[in-house]
């Protein structure tokens, strides 16, 4: 690896200019100005309004499957926030499973333990038992409707079917062709813990007794009684192509769960009444906010997400278990919260969907249980919980001093800070964070004891999960403290509260023992270095969530990077988590390509436990907390608002210089949008919901303006530091921007960097070439997608409606502004020409090209024309002239036929010995190769030219040293040796170009290091 010395962090901007009133200023990166009269309103036109934008959009975030997926975390996966249901394969059966679990089942036995006593329980599965042998499949799990839709083939025939779960109504509607049949079989499993797959009972635990079956008219039922009280009871019926079941959880009546379920089968609606108000909850869910990036498989993963956590919980269900609705053997069939809780609720506050919040009810409605979690002595004024509990927080909680976690409930309780900070609702603060925040404080008050140094000390506690328990002053402990106390003084404060326990918050603010470091950075505690491989991060919960030692504070720096440079080099015990909690870290120091290199790796298969087929997540089982977190992360690439600024693009990776977000919510209870083109920030529209003081980190540059809604200039203040002051009345909105008005368009952004669907899409499904622009994810006018006839590209094409005008409409990112060669693919089933309009950036380039007939819509030709084309985002319309119609229209390619070329970045190449870093700056893609310093480390491209002949190869890259590193370039076997001489820094990236012959299709070009200090470091090559 390359030698080189530490980096020094990124340059403060500087403040030109002073404060103002309301007319201007010299901000942050150059002059702000507001109008000085009134100018016209503003609108913003949203392109993502319709059903038609929305379903074309999250089409293209759907998970596909082209094989059977063998187990859960392969499968699809269906809920309602309490029913839930995985689709795989019935082990070593010719069955397709349907697991039916539910989130309130669960045991009523404390005197045993989370783990068996108060654990979730297995209810039982469908299986879908064809008559033949099944040979393939083709499912779709539709974001937009929530449903899983599909075929299944078998050797007798086949089986189509549509499943979704609405109003906790498994529903399924399926038919069948050739000899093949729909059969649907309930199979009941024990109510045992899932646990018993790693652990045996505890001493005295009696199984819970078998199940009962009943019938009643044409509804069948499964009944499980429970020996510590309670009821599960599963209903289903069959009735021709319609299958619904329902789950029904009592406690502690052994009765009302009968009736519950039986009720749900016989009082259902239609298919087509439940399908309705099924997809329009799903249709309001996601229009509450829209985010897109240029990175296909993270978008689509970000939007999955969102599908799953609101499959998963809803404000008034139970907290999330583990598992979410999807029970699975595990060893955590409970809530467990030390970390899961909170990682699991992160992104509701972003997507602005506080429906979700069930963190809040659950602790809201248990506030007996979390006072008698506490030892009696402490009732009269604390509250806690348990590492884990039911979904009760059924959990006694330790003491300090006796080695125990007892932060668990002041953490969730920041989750419930959350969702008040992002509505700023004073009912939420004060009938339920300030009385739970103020017990669980209490708690910590009762032992904290001034030690010989005159500052307060915890006895010892454990910070989850660390091995080893310091003596006292556990930092997960001392931050919740400090983060608590000022919470509660600050909410007084607020809600006009004179709270007889303010000065003895104020007292262990000003007194607390200072956080345990060393030479690494931050210990786990007193006299307890972080020595060992940690996965959790709880010894640096002052950094993230909580901000209370963060970036902004310059003092605070080397201490943060060193912090998490040594919690990531001791790597044994880290998983997905620990990548996306250092994503975001590094995502608070505004190093968007730090950060997106550390959440890559928790899609990495390398890793130990990465990210699984479907976006699951399992270790010894399954976890649903880590992907749920890694949006969040995106989130913090993307929008940030703690410490009471609002920061617009902190993060933003090189590789994205696309972004889109639309009614983001952030702290002060402000929705925003703002989009991100070329690299640039072109405007921020900000609505207050509460009438806060906002604080907008906006990072544009050049002259900036700020107006109202109604066209008035708005009141702004430069609070320093690239902050602007702006007051906002409640529900107003404010517009900033640089320069002239841009165009205020609210639509996705185009992809940089395309990638296969999630799921199991099948192996003979590569990702698209670079540059290919699919017509299904265009702008489409007078026209539907479709996909009824055979050799399209992608997941369909675009019939355009007969008449004139009809067009599809591309957006498409160039590097350097130029020519760029378009190849248009066609199908022409008529006889007839059907010729289009060109146009690129709204002006017509060719009147009318051709496209004659193909002789059938399955056969596809390719019209090959040169545009002219600018840096940045561009737009291509192919738009019909005839009363025809356009022919269906499969893609567009896109490469530039002069002044630029073809990137090919070195992180997406074939790597021996070397690895994909991004810890220097400059970087195009998302890093770069670092060789090892070995003769033979290589990076080898694969490279497609459309006709052979010479070309230009350009490699860009860097040298750190003073020492030249050499490198064989191998085209298709024919070699050359050039030198790559030091740049200066590893920061300074130079280019070498050559010319070589290319064949026409594919090639390899293989760099290959000559000596033994290796290669520079490699950004990229370009051909053309």
């Amino acid at each position: 690896m390359e030698p080189d010395g530490g980096e020094s962090g990124p340059t403060r901007r500087a403040v030109l200019g002073g404060a103002f009133g309301t007319l201007a200023v010299a901000a942050l990166t150059g002059p702000l100005a507001a109008p000085a009269h009134a100018e016209a309103p503003w609108t913003l036109d949203v392109r993502m309004s319709s059903d038609a934008q929305w379903a074309a959009f999250l089409r293209e975030q759907d998970l596909r499957w082209a094989k059977l997926p063998a187990v859960w975390h392969e499968g699809p996966f269906l809920g309602d926030g309490l029913l839930g249901s995985m689709i795989y394969k019935e082990p070593d059966a010719n069955k397709i499973r349907f697991t039916t679990q539910h989130g309130r089942v669960q045991d009523h036995r404390p005197e045993f333990g989370s783990g068996f006593g108060t654990c979730r329980l297995p209810v039982g599965h469908l299986t879908l038992d064809p008559v033949g042998t099944i040979t393939a499949v083709d499912w779709r799990l539709s974001l937009w409707d929530a449903e899983l839709t599909g075929t299944v083939t078998t050797s007798s025939g086949k089986i189509t079917f549509t499943a979704f779960i609405h109003d906790e109504l498994f529903v399924a509607s399926a038919s069948a062709t050739g000899s093949e049949q729909v059969r649907w079989t309930f199979h009941p499993e024990v109510a045992d813990s899932p646990r018993q797959a790693s652990e045996d009972p505890p001493s005295g635990y009696t199984h819970n007794p078998a199940s009962t079956t009943k019938t009643t008219g044409d509804v069948k039922q499964v009944l499980q009684g429970l020996t510590g009280g309670g009821q599960t009871a599963t209903a289903y019926r069959q009735s021709g192509n319609l299958l619904l079941l329902s789950v029904a959880h009592s406690f502690p009546s052994s009765t009302a769960a009968e009736t519950t379920s039986l009720g749900k089968i016989q009082n259902a609606g239609t298919y087509d009444t439940l399908r309705a108000a099924h997809r329009t909850w799903w249709h309001a869910f996601y229009r509450k906010s829209f985010v897109s990036i240029p990175d296909q498989r993270l978008q689509s993963f970000h939007w999955i997400q969102l599908y799953k956590v609101a499959s998963a919980t809803r404000a008034g269900a139970p907290v999330m278990a583990t598992t979410g609705p999807w029970l699975e053997p595990t060893p955590w069939p409970g809530v467990w919260w030390n970390l899961n809780v909170q990682l699991e609720y992160w992104l509701i506050h972003g997507s602005n969907h506080l429906e979700l919040d069930s963190v809040t009810s659950t602790l809201d409605q248990n506030r007996a249980q979390l006072t008698a979690n506490v030892a009696s002595a402490y009732r009269s004024d604390s509250s806690g919980v348990g590492r884990s509990s039911d979904m009760f927080a059924n959990r006694s909680v330790g003491t300090p001093g006796s080695g125990a976690e007892v932060g668990d409930l002041t953490w969730a309780l920041h989750n419930v800070w959350l969702s008040y900070r992002h509505t700023m609702d004073d009912a939420l603060l004060r009938d339920t964070l300030f009385p739970l925040l103020r017990r669980a404080i209490n708690y910590y008050l009762r032992f904290l004891a001034s030690g010989s140094d005159g500052k307060l000390h915890l006895p010892s506690t454990l910070s989850p999960e660390y091995p080893v328990v310091p003596p006292q002053d556990t930092n997960y402990d001392l931050a919740l403290i400090r983060w608590g106390c000022q919470t509660l003084l600050d909410s007084a404060t607020r809600l006009g509260i004179d709270d007889p326990l303010k000065t003895r918050w104020q007292q262990v603010l000003s007194t607390l023992v200072a956080y345990p470091t060393d030479t690494n950075g931050y210990m786990i505690g007193g006299s307890t270095p972080y020595a060992q491989s940690h996965r959790h991060y709880s010894h640096l919960l002052m950094i993230y969530p909580l901000y209370l030692v963060n970036w902004d504070q310059t003092g605070n720096r080397a201490l943060i990077e060193k912090s998490i440079v040594r919690w990531h080099a001791l790597t044994g015990a880290h998983r997905g988590y620990s990548y996306t909690g250092a994503a975001s870290m590094y995502a608070m120091m505004r190093r968007g390509d730090t950060a997106l290199s550390y959440l890559l790796k928790f899609f990495d298969p390398s890793t130990s436990y990465p990210c699984r087929a479907n976006t699951h997540y399992t270790e010894a089982g399954p976890v649903i907390e880590t992907p749920l977190s890694a949006s969040q992360s995106i989130h913090d690439l993307l929008c940030q608002s703690w410490g009471g600024v609002v920061r617009v693009f902190p993060a933003v990776p090189g590789a994205w210089p696309d972004v889109t977000l639309h009614d983001f919510r952030t702290q002060g209870a402000f929705l925003v949008s703002a989009v991100r083109q070329a690299g640039a920030t072109r405007f921020i529209r900000v609505r207050s919901l509460a009438g806060e003081p906002l604080k907008l980190d906006h990072g544009l540059t050049g002259t900036v303006t700020a107006v109202l809604d109604d066209g008035a200039p708005a009141s702004v203040q430069d609070l320093g530091g690239g902050v602007l002051g702006i007051t906002l009345p409640k529900d107003r909105e404010v517009l900033v921007y640089a320069g002239a008005v841009p165009d205020l368009v609210i639509a996705p952004v185009p992809i940089a960097k395309p990638g296969a669907a999630w799921g199991l899409p099948g192996a003979d499904t590569p990702p698209p070439p670079p540059g290919r622009y699919e017509a299904e994810d265009a702008t489409i006018s007078q026209g539907i997608l479709e996909n009824s006839h055979t050799g399209y590209s992608g997941t369909g094409y675009v019939n355009g409606d007969n008449v004139s005008g009809s067009y599809v409409e591309w957006a498409f990112p160039i590097t350097t502004a130029g020519t760029a060669t378009i190849k248009l693919r066609y199908a022409n089933g008529t006889t007839t020409n059907r010729p289009s309009a060109i146009a690129v950036n709204g002006t017509t380039v060719f009147a009318a090209r051709d496209y004659a007939s193909t002789g059938t819509w399955d056969t596809w030709a390719t019209d090959t024309f040169t545009v002219p084309v600018n840096a940045g985002s561009n737009t291509l319309r192919a738009t019909s002239t005839t009363a025809g119609g356009n022919p269906n229209i499969d893609y567009i390619d896109v490469a530039t036929a002069s002044g630029g070329g073809t990137d090919y970045q070195a992180e997406d190449a074939t790597i021996s010995q070397g690895v994909v870093e991004s810890n220097h700056t400059g970087f195009t893609g998302t890093g770069f190769v670092n060789f090892d310093n070995v003769a033979g480390s290589y990076v080898e491209f694969a490279v497609t030219a459309a006709q052979a002949g010479s070309a230009t190869l350009t490699l860009r890259y860097a040298n750190g040293t003073t020492v030249n590193r050499p490198m064989t370039i191998a085209v298709n076997g024919t070699s050359v040796t050039r030198d790559f001489t030091g740049t200066g820094n590893w920061d300074t990236w130079q280019t070498a170009s050559l010319t070589v012959q290319l064949t026409a299709g594919a090639n390899t070009i293989r760099t290959t290091a000559t000596t033994a200090n290796g290669g520079p470091n490699l950004d990229k090559i370009t051909i053309g």
